[in-house]
């Protein structure tokens, strides 16, 4: 299997590298791990969707 890095995904996704280490430590992004202190994400990972921006019913 393939990893990324957490600055990897943050660019590919265009979010900040804080984002992604968030996603990880939630368990919000399936097959993540921690390797020494940086988190390693598949390749094939999904971006999750960021719960601060929950669309309101008006």
């Amino acid at each position: 299997m393939e990893y990324l890095t957490s600055a990897d995904c943050a660019k590919k996704w265009n979010v900040s590298q804080r984002r992604v280490a968030i996603y990880c430590k939630e368990g919000r992004i399936e097959g993540a791990i921690m390797m020494g202190r940086m988190w390693m994400i598949p390749k094939e990972a999904k971006k999750p969707e960021d719960p601060r921006k929950a669309k309101k019913n008006i």
